[in-house]
């Protein structure tokens, strides 16, 4: 048994399996949990691959702490999406970090991730229990939460599903004026933004749609296993934050596996042609 993630053009991401966990269908979406072969579970959206339990902070890592590390002092963090709990357990991984507010739309992604996976389904459990003192966790509409809570929030990160279908919402210029007015004087935002050679078109524009609105605009790529690598994350920056720099000496309280702040600067190294078509005028 096998499952493949197509994706345009015929090219797919595959895993062998050996069972189907479970089958979920929520008010938004098809939920599927498989046990691979070689990687854990496999939590699969729509048809698309979430992640893999051994390889998701490939995902997670690059996802959080670069912002984290960028800002000077990050307290207050708004998680939109992240119902498997990975990217909520990376924030809260910073000392700085007062709040973290998770708001995830869909409770049945939630509920799944709490019963089979093994990234921290407890940290979701006491989140939304309120049991986690530096944590909270809302099933709702993140974006009317973070239209809500103007000039609140040191980092937004959205995590999100890919830019296309129904997600192409969090990819707009109206979201990112929503999320520019909801972070602090100084703030920084970051979304994942799909794959570098498959979904070029939906990275260029969503980052022609960004800068429209920060004050600075940068786009990364990192490998992610399970999704057809590089993938693509795009930050903007609202106030004088220099993305380019982290913060090493916070970087070595972080237990990390794959993102490595002492060699940030790779991050940016983009493939020659999508970096001209991101910087062509």
């Amino acid at each position: 048994m096998e499952f493949i993630e197509w994706y345009p053009g015929g090219y797919g991401v595959g895993f062998k399996i050996i069972s189907k966990i479970t089958d979920v269908e929520s008010e938004y979406q098809k939920i599927e949990l498989y046990e691979t072969e070689g990687f854990g579970k496999l939590l699969v959206i729509d048809g698309t691959v979430q992640l893999v339990e051994h390889g998701e902070r490939s995902y997670h890592e690059p996802l959080v702490h670069p912002v984290m590390l960028a800002h000077p002092n990050p307290k207050k963090v708004l998680v939109i999406g992240g119902g498997d709990g990975g990217t909520l357990r990376e924030v809260l991984e910073h000392k700085t970090v007062e709040k973290a507010v998770m708001v995830e739309i869909d409770e049945k992604v939630v509920e799944v991730s709490m019963k089979y996976l093994k990234i921290d389904g407890r940290l979701l459990e006491r989140a939304i229990k309120g049991e986690e003192p530096r944590a909270e966790l809302i099933i709702g509409d993140g974006v009317e939460y973070m239209k809500r809570h103007k000039n609140h929030f040191d980092v937004i990160i959205v995590d999100s599903t890919d830019p296309v279908g129904p997600a192409k919402l969090l990819f707009s210029e109206k979201f990112y004026r929503d999320a520019y007015e909801a972070l602090g004087e100084k703030g920084i935002y970051i979304t994942q933004a799909g794959s570098v050679y498959l979904f070029t078109d939906e990275l260029l524009s969503a980052y022609k749609n960004m800068k429209k609105v920060f004050d600075r605009v940068y786009y990364f790529s990192f490998p992610v296993i399970g999704y057809a690598s590089p993938w693509s994350f795009l930050v903007g920056v609202k106030g004088d934050i220099d993305f380019t720099k982290v913060d090493l000496v916070r970087a070595k309280d972080l237990n990390l596996q794959y993102y490595d702040p002492e060699r940030h600067e790779t991050l940016f190294r983009m493939p020659k042609y999508v970096r001209e078509l991101l910087e062509k005028d």
